[in-house]
């Protein structure tokens, strides 16, 4: 498998950032350069993406993106390292956690549909038909993230400057409705129950706060607590589902006190 260099920032313990359905590491810019304050971030573009380097093997399934993360490791010369998904990515870390425990030092999930979590009937409909109704999910973003960007940005400046970055990041790393399609049809990942029960790595769950995640209700996401044998819960005020990226600092805040390591023995760096 050929994977291209990953995104590099920040030094530290190493944490392997795994981007949402959009599939691109730019959408998620505020957090890595928050979290590098704390480690040494390396992302990526998932599989599929043209920047990836990889091509998506439908026979994988999530498995793809686990043999993605492998490899970034092993191109940096890592044993292991913390490994974090946002969103969608966190099923890809499940994953990867339940089959490469030793590559683990610590897992955590972000907002991650939890087993119970299903699409929409239309959102179905998106994944059979793209380029036809993926408009039409983007067009329909903003409505359905509107309280969750009024609360984490009360004024009208902050909400304009988020916006302006979105809108070029959008130019910079255009979306594929195909792509995100691609993935929205590996949810639920049948394997998730099974994968949650074998995870031994210390887990961190991190929501935003009730009612503001319209995307994933943080009841799916909490779900989590129960499943993984060591996991933990942190909730981010004023977000929902986009609290990595509208209040990055206090995410990496969080995601750095869950890890402090100690000289000898990074694994057993958790509090």
């Amino acid at each position: 498998m050929t994977t291209m260099a990953p995104v590099e920032v920040g030094a530290g313990p190493p944490l392997v950032l795994i981007p949402g359905i959009q599939g691109r590491w730019e959408y998620l810019q505020p957090a890595i350069d928050a979290l590098g304050r704390f480690f040494r971030v390396l992302t990526f573009s998932l599989c599929g993406e043209r920047d990836a380097g990889a091509p998506f093997d439908p026979a994988l399934g999530m498995d793809n993106y686990c043999r993605q993360v492998a490899a970034i490791l092993d191109r940096a010369k890592l044993n292991g390292a913390l490994i974090c998904g946002v969103s969608f990515g966190g099923l890809a870390a499940i994953r990867f956690a339940a089959t490469r425990p030793e590559r683990t030092a610590a897992l955590i999930l972000v907002s991650t549909p939890g087993p119970d979590w299903h699409l929409r009937p239309r959102h179905h409909t998106y994944t059979r038909l793209p380029w036809l109704f993926g408009p039409l999910f983007l067009i329909e973003s903003p409505f359905r993230l509107r309280a969750e960007l009024w609360a984490a940005f009360p004024d009208w400046r902050s909400r304009c400057r988020f916006a302006v970055w979105q809108l070029r990041t959008l130019a910079r790393a255009p979306l594929s409705p195909a792509r995100m399609g691609v993935r929205a049809s590996l949810i639920p990942d049948p394997h998730v129950l099974d994968d949650c029960a074998r995870i031994t790595a210390r887990t961190l769950i991190v929501t935003g706060e009730p009612g503001l995640d319209h995307v994933v209700p943080t009841t799916a996401t909490s779900t989590y607590t129960t499943l993984i044998a060591r996991a933990c819960q942190r909730k981010i005020d004023n977000t929902g589902h986009l609290g990595s990226i509208t209040k990055p600092e206090v995410f990496a805040s969080i995601v750095g006190e869950f890890f402090e390591p100690r000289q000898g023995d990074p694994s057993r760096g958790f509090r």
